[in-house]
């Protein structure tokens, strides 16, 4: 019996990833919760298990009692078997819970096992995972037999299991594969100050190199362009802007909103409500703003201000709408009039966007302020 009980602990210590002494302790409480409601004793009464010889003592505070497991009957042992069992499966959730919550945040390997509602499960191995509709990318194709990386955005205990939540629209997967991808990363030399996605379509990934001699957006396109070709690989063939970190606001507006070609002096910030007006030439506006305003709201995202992309036109026919609506006013003329005259100027002017760039509203931020019109007004004289 004892040989064979050491052999029974070794064996489910390794099958449930557990220690030896664990799967002694849950035999040992199962057994002595049998013993109590065997002999009606108190809850001193413990079980002890020899480790290395696989014998038994049972006593509490004032008995010890020479009990065969064959005595205890089989409502007993079955309670023991369940206890066991019981005690098992919370140490499994453990392990497997302090395993994977050291890994939120990086990249694990899964195959799609089955579909579940709207959520995929994914079988990582000894445990399956969530791959919730909110985590996924839209359009991506995913099949059931299919290995693919994802992040672990979370990992709680429910019960006797554990829930781990895969995504694969975090912005977070992005910034891992570069870390996979890119030595000088993971080495700590190129630094990645910030990164925004739009999930399927386009990333920006601000990066700084803390080493001159390194180049931060060669090392993480690669020879050849084998480093981001891996990365955009893994992502379906969505499209990563590699941006060069600057601490100067001008400078970090200028490289976000590439590939469009923005002169820096033609950048106007206004701190008061945090906005930046761009000026750019009539051939950059749609390469600034981008399909359906994408690169500018991921470059606004990118720098941490709202940036509002005008062509000098653009922003003169606004200026003389605002002076035009001030001085109507100042002559006395009928204010909802004049207000009502101003909105239908504006409305054409935006019209005359549409027309140009296929947008359909103002980019993040809205009309440019009064204040940032004239904080680029005086900077442009």
């Amino acid at each position: 019996m004892n040989s064979e009980l050491l052999a029974l602990v070794n064996m489910l210590a390794q099958e449930k990833g557990v220690s030896a002494d664990l799967v002694f302790d849950a035999i040992e409480q199962a057994m002595a919760s049998a013993v109590r409601k065997k002999l009606g004793a108190g809850d001193d009464l413990v079980v002890k298990i020899d480790r290395k010889s696989g014998e038994y003592q049972i006593y509490d505070s004032e008995n010890e009692y020479d009990i065969a497991p064959q005595e205890l009957g089989r409502i007993a042992a079955q309670a023991t078997k369940q206890g066991v069992i019981q005690k098992l499966r919370e140490a499994e959730r453990d392990v497997t819970f302090d395993d994977f919550e050291k890994r939120v945040g990086k990249i694990v390997t899964g195959k799609i096992q089955r579909f579940d509602g709207e959520n995929i499960v994914v079988n990582l191995g000894k445990v399956e995972g969530i791959l919730p509709r909110e985590e996924r990318v839209r359009g991506e194709n995913l099949h059931v037999g299919a290995t693919v990386r994802m992040l672990v955005a979370d990992v709680r205990k429910i019960g006797t299991r554990v829930k781990i939540i895969l995504s694969r629209a975090s912005a977070d997967l992005v910034k891992e594969l570069f870390r996979l991808e890119v030595p000088e990363i993971a080495d700590g030399i190129i630094e990645i100050k910030r990164i925004v996605r739009d999930p399927g379509y386009r990333t920006k990934v601000a990066v700084l190199s803390h080493d001159g001699k390194i180049d931060c957006q060669g090392a993480c396109v690669g020879v050849r362009g084998t480093r981001i070709r891996a990365i955009t690989d893994e992502l379906n063939a969505e499209k990563v802007d590699i941006v060069k970190w600057s601490d100067s606001l001008e400078e970090l507006v200028v490289n976000a909103l590439k590939p469009a070609e923005i002169d820096i002096d033609n950048i106007f910030p206004d701190e008061d409500s945090r906005s930046v007006l761009v000026l750019v030439e009539e051939k950059q506006l749609s390469l600034a703003i981008g399909k359906r305003g994408q690169n500018v709201r991921l470059a606004s995202r990118l720098c941490g201000w709202n940036i509002d992309i005008k062509t000098r036109a653009e922003f003169e026919a606004e200026e003389m709408a605002y002076r035009s609506r001030e001085e109507r006013l100042e002559k006395g003329e009928d204010p909802d009039a004049v207000e009502s005259w101003f909105q239908d100027e504006m409305l054409r002017i935006k019209k005359q966007r549409h027309a140009a760039t296929g947008e359909d509203e103002f980019p993040e931020g809205g009309p440019v302020s009064d204040a940032a019109h004239n904080s680029a007004e005086g900077g442009s004289a």
